[in-house]
């Protein structure tokens, strides 16, 4: 869907678009919320326009799943990086389209307040519209006209682009936006649709109308000729009479252009594709000039992946940190990690010693990849997930019947049932809410049905029976977050942590058994 039509008149919002249901699409709202994407948002938006800003949203929202697409638009990246003049130029047609999107959006979904009313945001237009016509379509013309002054793309995805602004070109938005439009007894035409002469009005966007103020004017010296007003000399006469004609003239004549020419013409540019598709363009380039940005302000190592095909999800990254985390901490301690021949993985450590951020930066950097994104890593070379799912506790809603157990089970079923080979699966903690004994053989049983189905599944845990278990079954690898003493370095390591330090983040939050005695004490 583009997002014009994603609008659907409402006032432009950046995070409009949605991840698809579970099953449906490559993020579902669980993994989207669990993943922290709202922030990797923020982490890669250097987008000038709102409508780039929003393509951007869309992307993380709802990644692509087909190999060659995202490999086309990694062309594309690497076009304008590699080419100044054609990265100069889209950045100038990206600041100048910028002047006049406000304008658009007034035009396309302002209310209008009429000639007496004080417009007290950017939703609201005072008068008849004339500006805010006159610099929307502005901004579609100039975008439109810079696009087509380039020459051709070596890139299929900027060819693509420049292919859809040569067919909106050929279209009735197009020809209505360059004007003249036609006032008929049919309706509003375009240069396209007169196909033989007819009586029409001619709409210009303007108050001032030459040939109809000279055809006034005419009419007034006729009428002098018969009835004297002094309009030949100019005397008090014609001043008396002039200043109640002006106050007619305006609201005749901005009414009638608002109400039979601006509103018709705002609402069929609001629906149609044709402009709905080249507002997108406009984003789509908006959005690689952003991404190009992002991996030119990063001081670390950033790397477009290598993406390979394969039966089943795999992945090798090397020095990998997170995305959101590594901006703000340019110390932020990088880590490597593969999946090729395993199908599960497990990750056990101490509270606070990484596990969590780690899997995310996995994962972000997976939906990073997928959008056509340079990702923070000196080396990154992995399959296309068709689905990445990231599982987290859960806490149960009063009416949901099920309990902590019952609704985490749900969604691990849910999680299972769309899940292929292609997958990427992320569960943070399994059976919650139950016993150990019922706790082991539940979370065995899910593992070993995930086993079968061939995806990548990484599970986070402090359950290291369960993990033993697996390993004595010759099935998956154990990674720990190392400690040196009672502190995380926050990096991967083989093996399995016995050890939770319970009592170093209790201490840490002040409520160890040492704590509690003291504040009985105080007490």
């Amino acid at each position: 869907m583009t997002i014009l039509k994603a609008w659907n008149g409402r006032w432009p919002e950046v995070r409009i678009s949605q991840p698809a249901k579970i099953g449906a699409g490559v993020l579902d709202a669980g993994a989207f919320k669990s993943i922290e994407v709202d922030h990797v948002f923020n982490t890669i938006n250097y987008a000038q326009t709102t409508i780039g800003q929003a393509v951007l949203y869309r992307s993380l929202a709802q990644p692509l799943d087909s190999l060659q697409a995202i490999v086309d638009k990694q062309e594309a990246l690497k076009e304008i990086q590699e080419n100044p003049e054609l990265k100069a130029t889209f950045q100038r047609l990206v600041e100048n389209a910028k002047k006049d999107e406000k304008p658009f959006y007034q035009l396309l979904f302002a209310k209008f307040l009429g000639s007496g009313g004080t417009a007290r945001d950017a939703a609201e237009i005072e008068g008849y519209g004339y500006t805010q016509y006159r610099r929307g379509t502005r901004f579609i013309l100039g975008f439109v006209a810079g696009l087509l002054a380039l020459e051709k793309p070596k890139s299929t995805y900027l060819d693509t682009l420049l292919n859809e602004v040569k067919a909106f070109t050929k279209t009735r938005a197009y020809s209505l936006m360059s004007g003249p439009a036609y006032i008929t007894e049919k309706g509003i035409q375009s240069k396209l649709d007169r196909k033989r002469l007819s009586p029409a009005i001619i709409f210009k966007p303007r108050i001032f109308k030459p040939l109809l103020i000279g055809l006034i004017f005419a009419s007034l010296i006729v009428v002098n000729l018969f009835v004297p007003i002094g309009l030949l000399s100019f005397s008090p006469m014609f001043a008396i009479f002039l200043v109640p004609l002006a106050l007619v003239y305006f609201p005749i004549i901005g009414g009638f252009d608002r109400d039979t020419c601006i509103k018709p013409l705002r609402e069929e540019y609001r629906q149609s594709d044709d402009v709905a598709k080249v507002l997108d363009v406009l984003g789509k380039i908006d959005e690689l000039l952003s991404l190009v940005q992002y991996a030119e302000v990063n001081t670390e190592s950033m790397v477009l992946p290598e993406l390979i095909t394969a039966e089943h999800h795999k992945i090798n990254l090397k020095n990998a940190k997170n995305p959101v985390l590594s901006k703000a901490d340019p110390t932020y301690v990088a880590n490597d990690f593969a999946i090729d021949t395993e199908k599960l993985v497990f990750i056990t450590g101490p509270n606070s010693g990484g596990k969590t951020a780690f899997c995310k930066t996995l994962t972000q950097i997976q939906v990073l990849a997928q959008i056509g994104s340079y990702v923070p890593a000196t080396q990154a070379t992995l399959t296309v997930a068709d689905r990445i799912f990231y599982q987290v506790p859960e806490i149960s809603q009063l009416d949901d019947g099920e309990g902590r157990f019952g609704t985490e089970l749900k969604r691990t079923k849910d999680i299972f049932l769309a899940s292929t080979a292609k997958s990427l699966v992320v569960l943070d903690e399994l059976s919650e809410g139950t016993t150990f004994e019922e706790k082991m053989e539940t979370s065995a049983n899910i593992l070993n049905g995930f086993y079968q189905k061939g995806n990548n599944t990484i599970l986070i845990t402090h359950n290291h029976q369960l993990v033993d278990y697996f390993l004595a079954e010759h099935k998956g690898v154990a990674l720990q977050v190392e400690f040196v003493g009672e502190n995380p370095t926050h990096k991967l390591i083989p093996g399995i942590s016995r050890v939770s330090h319970a009592h170093r983040v209790a201490k840490k939050i002040g409520f160890s058994k040492e704590d509690i005695a003291g504040y009985l004490a105080d007490n």
